[in-house]
C-alpha cells in the first residue's frame, strides 16, 4: 500500500500498514519537517523523498500505480480514502450535543477534507440524527499556496494551479483535485475562502495555544489566522456557532514557531537565583501588557 503525502497521511498510512503486516512504501516532498518524516520512518516504511512539490510527488505516484499496479491510498484508492474524512462531520455533530454548527471553517490542501466534512453533516441530516440546518462552509489556505483562495476572491469557478511557497506545507497542494467542489460549496453556503501570509500563521498556531492550550501544525495555524480575519470581517457573528478544524499536532512543525516564542530562563538550584528570575519575568509580561493595552 501506498500513498503521497504533505506528512499527516504518510504517518497513517505506515501505521496503519504496520499493523495490518502490509508492505509499505511512502512517497513525500524532500523538504518535509523533520517530525513528519520522523512520524513516518517510526513504522518502518520504505519512504521516497522527492526533489520536488506535492505536485510532482502526486504525478509521479499515478504513474508507478498505473505502471506497477500498487493501491495508492489517495490516487487509486481514493474513493474509500475520502470516506474517512466525512467522520470528522460526524465527531463535530456528537460533541456539539447532536446539534448543527451555524458555521465551520477548515484548512483547504487538496478541498477533500472540506467536501466530505459536508457530506457528513448531509448524511446525519438525511437519516434523521439532527434536525436540517443550514451551515456555512468557509475555508482556510495560506498565501503561499492558495489556489482556491484565489479562485474565490475573482469570481471563477476553476483553479488555475500555484507553486507552493508557504511554511505551511501539509496544505501546499498547488493544483487541489477537489478545488472546485470546495469553491462550489463556500459559495452555496454563503461561506467565504480567504487566505493568510506565514507571519499570520504563526500568530494563529500562538493565540490557540495561549488562550485554548492547543499546540497546532500550520494547518491548523491557518485556520485560527483566517477565522480570526472572517471575525474582523464581520463574516462571522460572535454569537453563532462556529467550528475551527485543527487537523494537526504542533509537535510536527516545531521549526515553524522556534522562533516566535521566549526561552527557558536558566538558574542555579538557589531559591535567591528563582526570586531573581521571577521577578525578571513578571516584569517582561507586565511590559508585555502595556504594548498591548492589557
Amino acid at each position: 500500500v501506498s500513498c503521497a503525502s504533505t506528512g499527516n497521511l504518510a504517518n497513517s498510512t505506515a501505521a496503519i500498514a504496520a499493523h495490518a503486516g502490509m508492505e509499505c512504501c511512502v512517497f513525500i516532498p524532500a523538504d518535509l519537517e523533520a517530525g513528519k518524516i520522523l512520524g513516518t520512518l517510526v513504522y518502518n516504511p520504505t519512504l521516497m523523498a522527492v526533489r520536488g512539490n506535492y505536485d510532482q510527488v502526486n504525478r509521479l505516484c499515478s504513474e508507478v500505480a498505473n505502471t506497477y499496479g500498487w493501491g495508492f491510498v489517495n490516487i487509486n484508492l481514493r474513493p474509500y480514502y475520502s470516506e474517512g474524512s466525512k467522520t470528522l462531520g460526524y465527531e463535530v455533530v456528537e460533541q456539539l450535543g447532536w446539534r448543527l454548527p451555524d458555521h465551520i471553517v477548515a484548512p483547504l490542501a487538496s478541498g477533500s477534507l472540506f467536501t466530505k466534512i459536508r457530506k457528513g453533516f448531509d448524511e446525519f441530516m438525511k437519516v434523521g440524527l439532527v434536525e436540517e440546518k443550514h451551515v456555512r462552509f468557509s475555508g482556510a489556505q495560506a498565501e503561499g499556496c492558495s489556489p482556491i483562495a484565489q479562485a474565490f476572491a475573482e469570481g471563477r469557478d476553476f483553479i488555475t494551479p500555484v507553486k507552493p511557497n508557504t511554511i505551511a506545507k501539509s496544505i501546499a497542494i498547488g493544483n487541489p483535485a477537489d478545488g472546485p467542489y470546495a469553491l462550489d460549496i463556500a459559495s452555496r453556503t454563503g461561506g467565504s475562502i480567504a487566505a493568510v501570509n506565514d507571519e499570520e500563521i504563526i500568530e494563529g498556531i500562538k493565540l490557540l495555544a495561549e488562550t485554548e492550550g492547543v499546540f497546532t501544525e500550520t494547518a491548523g495555524g491557518t485556520t485560527i489566522a483566517v477565522l480570526k480575519k472572517l471575525v474582523e470581517q464581520g463574516k462571522i457573528d460572535p454569537s453563532e456557532t462556529t467550528v475551527a478544524y485543527i487537523t494537526g499536532n504542533g509537535l510536527k512543525t516545531t521549526e515553524a514557531v522556534a522562533s516566535a516564542v521566549g526561552e527557558p530562563l536558566t538558574i542555579d538550584p538557589q531559591l535567591a537565583d528563582f526570586n531573581a528570575a521571577w521577578e525578571r519575568a513578571q516584569s517582561l509580561q507586565r511590559a508585555t501588557w502595556d504594548t498591548v493595552g492589557v
